[in-house]
């Protein structure tokens, strides 16, 4: 007997798609495999052949596993998206970006092929960095690559994450990169900032881009914006006190996906943070640090559509 689409078939090609999975993108030995899923060494290395042999791994996994699927419709019913890749997790690498970031870059590409002119906006991060990465080099000169935010500390330096430059040139698109620091220095010096002509320029096409993608950014200590050097201590620790959950693109927002109206907010440089409408906005992220961040984007509408992975996925249904 059999309930629903479980069956002994299904069951096994899951298996299979998780040792491939395990094996070829997150680089664990057939050993490791092996004591991951509680099987023997000989039935890992089973697995892995079978997800060969059945033309589950091709360079990405190609096989919709069961509970990934049904994770999926449950954050999509529960916080009403448009799109929502859930893919496999490493037990002992929560944090491993890399089967998120082939999710998204396959999204891409589909965007990517449509002959007719694509604005594709980009937040920064490790995760979009390497959602790059994994996407083929291609012939777009038709579309337009649009960052949401500037790549510049206060200083002139550079921020190592900023994922623009890199798919224009993958792609062989026009790139807009957004012409201001990530901070003003004081609420007039940005005002008239957006004041210039590239950089109205440059909102506007963030306002109508086909595909925005976006990383989000958590609010503890280990967020990107106070390690990376945009926040001293004091100043996240008020944060965190004021309610701060998460930040998009610099954005720093609380549990209900309202931005906070505090100083550092009031200094972003970044294009606006809005509800998501009709427009295609994603965001990938993984991890349980995270998770907080994540579901109060989600309940804000912030975004409209999340590429993460099982545990992540997990964790915001279960809080």
């Amino acid at each position: 007997m059999t309930v629903g689409r479980f069956t002994p078939e299904t069951t096994r090609l899951d298996d299979a798609a998780r040792a491939g999975w395990l094996y070829y993108v997150a680089g664990n030995t057939q050993d490791e495999i092996a004591r991951k899923l509680g099987v023997s060494r000989q039935s890992a290395q089973r697995l892995v052949a079978m997800a060969v042999s059945e033309k589950l791994v091709k360079v990405r996994l190609d096989h919709p596993i069961a509970r990934c699927m049904d994770l999926s419709k449950a954050v999509t019913d529960k916080f009403g998206l448009g799109f929502c890749e859930i893919v496999p997790s490493d037990p002992e690498a929560p944090n491993l970006t890399t089967g998120a970031a082939i999710a998204a870059a396959a999204e891409l590409e589909r965007t990517l092929k449509t002959e007719d002119e694509q604005i594709i906006a980009l937040g920064t991060g490790r995760a979009l960095k390497t959602t790059v990465e994994q996407l083929p080099r291609m012939n777009c000169p038709q579309h337009r690559v649009v960052s949401r935010l500037g790549n510049m500390m206060s200083d002139g330096s550079a921020t190592p994450y900023n994922a623009t430059i890199h798919l224009a040139e993958r792609i062989g698109a026009i790139q807009y990169p957004y012409p201001l620091p990530v901070l003003a220095n004081s609420p007039d010096e940005l005002q008239t900032l957006h004041g210039q002509e590239a950089v109205r320029n440059t909102l506007s096409l963030c306002e109508r881009a086909d595909l925005t993608l976006v990383g989000i950014g958590q609010m503890d200590m280990t967020a990107p914006l106070f390690v990376d050097g945009f926040i001293p201590r004091h100043e996240i620790e008020e944060l965190q006190s004021a309610g701060a959950a998460g930040e998009i693109t610099s954005w720093i927002y609380d549990d209900t996906g309202q931005v906070i109206d505090c100083a550092f907010n009031r200094r972003v440089a970044s294009a606006p943070l809005a509800v998501a409408a009709d427009r295609r906005i994603t965001a990938i992220a993984v991890g349980p640090s995270k998770v907080r961040a994540i579901k109060a984007a989600l309940t804000g509408h912030l975004i409209n559509g999340l590429i993460t992975n099982e545990a992540t996925a997990e964790s915001i249904l279960g809080n």
